[in-house]
């Protein structure tokens, strides 16, 4: 058997739990081919066919989901290796995870203050939030509440926001209104491990503006398919942070929302016990003049229980 590289490995990870090429490619930055190939060339080396795939379904076989625990604790191994290697050596890099948003420049705003190391698993933001919390990752960013931050026993600042918009039929850009986000409509999945974070979000601002929550099953927030429901729906669609850049087929149109303007914050997590300089040093040079990137505007909305949502 040829070498097996651990990126193929955190690959079939990240597959087996999105069951989607498309979704799991964006979480991992890749293109959808090179992923499908990557797939393909570990299968080979493995010899034995992970997935059964069409052009509607991926699913796990049963070698697959043989291997999947095997390959998470070989991956966990591999990583905790890295950390030892990293403290024998006198330089451990901080170790810093994300969901799809990491901010610009990461690099050289933390170059005078230590080694970052990005994780190359990428993960839902309730995952990540853990894997802070049980010291597998020194630092996340990702979307938390105050009460995850009070259960996990960790601690935030604000790094990033995105103000999302709606998707809807129409290719004529020109002349574009502005839709309220009580007429739009926001999907929400059944698979609650892959969206919990999005689901709750999704639930309270439904309730909260008025908007029409559209249940799907198919993990369709993100992606090709998101757009195909687009085309379905009567009404605007909010997108998900995840798609936030991802260019628009012709025949759609963004459009803003405004009344309220709906802000979605990026959270750059550690736990409330940490006292090492060097991963402070980190957040500091992250975090440092964010500003409030427009989430206290009067018109603007956020969860009750985000960790920056202005009292009453």
């Amino acid at each position: 058997m040829t070498r097996v590289e651990l990126r193929q490995l955190r690959y079939f990870v990240a597959v087996a739990e999105e069951l989607s090429f498309g979704r799991a490619a964006e979480r991992l930055l890749i293109a959808s081919p090179s992923l499908s190939q990557q797939i393909k060339a570990l299968e080979r080396d493995l010899g034995v066919r992970l997935f059964d795939r069409d052009r509607r379904s991926v699913s796990l076989t049963p070698a697959g989901a043989a291997l999947l625990p095997h390959t998470r604790d070989l991956l966990e191994r591999a990583d905790e290796l890295q950390r030892r290697a990293g403290q024998l050596a006198g330089s451990q890099p901080v170790r810093l995870g994300y969901v799809n948003w990491l901010p610009p420049n990461l690099s050289s705003r933390t170059a005078a203050v230590g080694r970052v190391h990005l994780d190359a698993w990428v993960a839902p933001s309730h995952t990540q939030a853990a894997r802070v919390a049980d010291g597998s990752l020194d630092l996340a960013v990702c979307w938390v509440r105050t009460e995850d931050l009070e259960r996990l026993g960790l601690r935030a600042r604000l790094i990033g926001a995105d103000r999302l918009y709606a998707v809807a039929k129409g290719g004529d850009t020109s002349d574009v209104p502005n839709v309220a986000a009580r007429d739009t409509d926001i999907l929400i999945d059944d698979d609650i491990t892959s969206w919990a974070s999005w689901n709750v979000y999704a639930e309270e601002l439904t309730q909260a503006v008025g908007a029409r929550a559209v249940r799907i099953s198919d993990g369709a927030v993100t992606g090709r398919a998101y757009f195909d429901h687009v085309r379905h729906c009567t009404r605007p669609v909010l997108n998900s942070p995840k798609g936030q850049t991802a260019p628009l087929p012709p025949d759609l149109v963004r459009r803003e929302i405004v009344a309220p303007k709906v802000y979605w914050t990026w959270s750059l997590v550690w736990r409330a016990s940490e006292d090492r300089a060097g991963v402070l040093a980190v957040v500091d040079a992250l975090c440092e003049a964010v500003g409030d990137l427009g989430i206290h505007a009067p018109d603007a909305w956020l969860p009750t229980d985000d960790p920056y949502a202005l009292p009453g």
